[in-house]
């Protein structure tokens, strides 16, 4: 089992988070945009209504290089697309018709309902969008079980708006590892599955058991490429219908994650 490091004590979070799922045998966190859906609905912001596809890729290219924190440069795109005079219900309202859920998550959320293992987005987004997508692509009943840990949005009395941080002290803005190792303090920690896909996710990506990395044909496969620079085991998959296929074995005994992340494709 990971575990984790003491080196740096937690940055405060000005969110709270939901309960830990104490009691349970397996428990899924899983990054939202462009892991649970096929497109990023920050980038699709960025690219359509903000500053454009080429700097927004420089910027996550300066991520991850280290020349940047993701909590600026993230800031900066996000301030493009409000900066251009587009207010957050416009899009809300853009992003619910632009935005789709990957394939196979549907099947992958009803294995998981089924096996008692419960889904938590851990989303470097906000919080009100996610909410709105989430429920636009899954229902709404279904949403209500799928919590959500990222950040928030603050309306300014103008209409424009901005992002607000839950650990505004670190570089990530919302350093996802602290949802993992919340669950490290019980005294039988669940096995953790962490879906993820971009540099966001990279402050979770040393935490997790079993860390599954999307990877998309054309797409910037960010979350790989940082794994595999800094020997971080992972598997790779295309959508939830081969992660679950990987995830099932697990769960059922039919493979160890050892054996699974020696594999190291879904």
């Amino acid at each position: 089992m990971a575990t984790p490091s003491n080196a740096e004590p937690a940055p405060e979070s000005t969110l709270p988070y939901p309960p830990v799922h104490k009691d349970k045998k397996f428990v899924v966190l899983s990054d939202w945009d462009g892991t649970i859906t096929t497109r990023d609905s920050n980038d699709y912001m960025t690219d359509e209504l903000g500053f454009g596809p080429e700097k927004r890729r420089q910027g996550n290219l300066d991520i991850l290089s280290g020349k940047v924190t993701f909590r600026d440069a993230f800031h900066e795109m996000l301030d493009s697309v409000s900066g251009n005079g587009h207010s957050f219900e416009f899009c809300k309202e853009e992003l619910k018709k632009n935005i789709k859920l990957d394939p196979g998550f549907k099947d992958f959320y009803q294995y998981c309902k089924e096996h008692d293992i419960p889904i938590v987005i851990i989303s470097s987004g906000m919080e009100p969008i996610i909410r709105a997508v989430l429920s636009n692509l899954i229902g709404e009943e279904d949403s209500k079980d799928i919590e959500i840990v990222s950040n928030h949005v603050d309306i300014h009395a103008d209409g424009t708006w901005s992002i607000k941080y839950r650990h505004p002290t670190s570089g990530f803005g919302h350093d996802k590892s602290q949802a993992i190792l919340h669950y490290r303090e019980l005294e039988h920690p669940p096995t953790i599955f962490f879906f993820g896909d971009g540099v966001s996710d990279m402050s979770a990506a040393r935490h997790a058991d079993v860390l599954y990395v999307k990877q998309k044909q054309g797409g910037d496969n960010d979350l790989a490429a940082f794994c595999t620079r800094e020997g971080i085991p992972h598997i790779l998959f295309e959508d939830f219908s081969h992660a679950l296929r990987s995830v099932s074995a697990i769960v059922e005994g039919k493979t160890t994650t050892q054996e699974a992340l020696a594999k190291g494709t879904a």
